[in-house]
């Protein structure tokens, strides 16, 4: 068991060195000069790198950063709301008024995707909002769409409601 242990443990070690002398690799100065000014150098060229890579000669880059932002703008409920408004069922869109919050509905990776919906309604499972919850998380199945998606329905007291995959 020892032996395995220090097999890991040196295994660990190499990696983090590994990373970190990568990390250090884009260092143009070879080494000289204090940590503090490579620091902030290289905090400072990322910063200056990021600001030009957005506007680009065909003005494509900055059309899609104003549609971003616009959407940003409106909360994740409030876009579920207007999609549910335009593609549910009337009584899906009755179940989808009483939603108050969405998260992590825009951070998908299709390998283990996870949202939250809260709602105002309250009691739990044996509450009045068991029902609704099953078509909230159906309307949300077809607002997004992941390869392993769980969407979890919740009520006002944070007690599940349902959930279901999308």
């Amino acid at each position: 068991m020892g032996t395995k242990m220090k097999i890991a443990l040196g295994a660990a070690v190499g990696l983090v060195v590994i990373g970190a002398v990568s990390a250090n690799g884009g260092d143009g100065d070879g080494g000289s000069g204090s940590g503090k000014d490579t620091a902030t150098s290289s905090v400072t060229a990322g910063k200056d790198s990021g600001s030009g890579s957005g506007s680009g000669s065909d003005g494509k880059d900055a059309k899609s950063d104003t549609a971003d932002k616009g959407a940003e703008k409106a909360s994740q409920a409030e876009q579920f709301k207007s999609f549910v408004d335009k593609n549910g069922s009337p009584n899906e869109k009755d179940a989808v008024a009483h939603v108050t919050k969405v998260q992590g509905a825009e951070e998908q990776n299709d390998i283990l995707d996870s949202a939250d919906v809260y709602t105002d309604f309250t009691g739990g499972l044996m509450g009045e909002g068991t029902g609704p919850a099953k078509l909230i998380a159906s309307a949300f199945a077809d607002w997004k769409q992941s390869e392993n998606g769980l969407v979890t329905v919740y009520d006002a007291d944070g007690e599940i409601l349902g959930n279901g995959n999308f």
